[in-house]
């Protein structure tokens, strides 16, 4: 492999992306939380990487810490990970991800820690890509990797990232399916962000412009109210800049699912529901507010509740699990066999390394689901996953709208979008059948 240096021709060699240091450290996400760092150095590059962590968890995603929290992480890394990692070559990235399972050899990270894990992994390719001085992206993915994911951001929240101040249902969304480029893209769905406070005081006159963990706003709302808002704006929006913008929600159902009355519990709006209640009211609300995107609309073992609700509406809605599959093949295995869901949530640090998430990717696309990379609701500046959805083209990211550690990752999707030049192209093909 070479690389162009002051119009030099360079050969890159083993010598070169051979790991000659490791380092970690703690550090803060955006809710105040430590979470861990990782450097990684080779022979003439560097990478530097954190992991981020998520409020609503599902119960089969791997073990964030080890027991004693992140100082036993960082004491982990020190101790079983770095003498391992050190010599091997950062361009064998499937090589270093087993081998973090292989020190780890618990199955779910609990002994390393799967932060320490995602850390590591993100870091290593960063510092392979530095090493051959080209983007991220592109060392994963290639030299064809040149489709950008539409970006799907929370606008109005509520559930747990909004401490059960606003409506039941976590995230009501926005996606830009009708913009031909990334900055239009991400330019509409904040000037969605931006014009919905105006539309809020209409329903919460009290409101005060309270937002989320995600820089979504926040509001003691109804949901039907919440709803109401968001489409409102949607439609002015898309009249005003000649733009499809459509509408969707995470529902975060596990967190609403109480399993010894076998119901799903509306707190705010004071409504108990049964799963056939419950697939009805989803129905609903795809129908009335024309949603294009559904996510964990049931609790994360209900794989039967998903597969019916697609049957009903994913011809026109990507009907989307997280909590259900937590980036996990195997759980994606399952819903593959009893058609649940057609789009999955990629979220790498639920497995810990890039070539877990990859392999899922891969079964996903296999198998006609939507790969959505996402972020979590406690996010670092890390800008990592933005190209990890260039690189296994994935249709969809979902990463807010607003926020530093939020808009960090839609900016420099813009400077991909920038690199590629006129190769840059919107992944339109696998969303064309939910377009209007």
């Amino acid at each position: 492999m070479s690389r162009e240096k002051r119009g030099v021709r360079e050969i890159i060699t083993a010598e070169d992306t051979e790991i000659v240091d490791a380092w970690a450290r703690k550090i803060f996400n955006s809710r105040g939380e430590e979470t861990i760092e990782v450097e990684i150095y080779t022979g003439t590059g560097y990478g530097r990487a954190s992991a981020p962590s998520g409020a609503s968890v599902g119960a089969h995603e791997v073990v964030a810490f080890p027991e004693g929290g992140i100082d036993a992480a960082l004491e982990a890394f020190e101790n079983i990970v770095a003498p391992e990692i050190i010599g091997m070559d950062a361009d064998d990235q499937e090589g270093v991800d087993r081998k973090l399972w292989e020190l780890d050899g618990t199955g779910n990270f609990s002994r390393i820690g799967g932060a320490t894990a995602t850390a590591t992994s993100f870091a290593v390719a960063k510092a392979a890509a530095a090493t051959h001085g080209i983007p991220l992206f592109q060392h994963l993915g290639g030299a064809m990797a040149c489709l950008l994911p539409y970006p799907l951001g929370n606008v109005l929240g509520g559930g747990k990232h909004s401490k059960g101040l606003g409506p039941d249902i976590q995230e009501i969304l926005v996606i830009p399916l009708g913009a031909d480029s990334m900055y239009e893209a991400v330019r509409a769905n904040i000037v969605v962000h931006s014009r919905l406070p105006k539309v809020i005081r209409k329903y919460d006159p009290y409101f005060a412009g309270g937002r989320n963990d995600e820089g979504a706003w926040t509001s003691c709302l109804s949901n039907d109210k919440a709803l109401e808002a968001v489409y409102e704006v949607c439609r002015e929006v898309s009249r005003e800049l000649g733009i499809e913008i459509r509408m969707g929600i995470d529902v975060a159902a596990s967190s609403l699912w109480n399993p010894e009355k076998g119901k799903y519990i509306y707190i705010r709006d004071k409504v108990e529901r049964s799963p056939r209640e419950q697939l009805e009211y989803i129905t609903s609300l795809v129908e009335k507010y024309d949603l294009v995107y559904v996510e964990d609309p049931f609790h994360e073992e209900d794989f039967n509740s998903f597969a019916e609700l697609r049957d009903r509406v994913g011809d026109r809605c990507i009907v989307t699990g997280d909590d259900l599959f937590v980036t996990n093949s195997e759980r994606l295995k399952r819903g593959i066999e009893v058609r649940a869901a057609n789009g999955i949530i990629i979220k790498p640090n639920q497995v810990g390394t890039i070539t877990r998430a990859y392999e899922t990717i891969t079964l996903a696309k296999e198998h006609g689901y939507i790969p959505i990379m996402s972020h979590r609701s406690g996010e670092t500046e890390s800008e990592v996953i933005a190209h990890l959805a260039v690189a296994f083209g994935c249709p969809i990211i979902k990463t807010g709208t607003v926020g530093g550690e939020r808009i960090v990752k839609l900016n420099e999707l813009i400077r991909v979008a920038e690199y590629l030049g006129k190769r840059a192209k919107m992944n339109k093909a696998p969303l064309r059948k939910f377009m209007r």
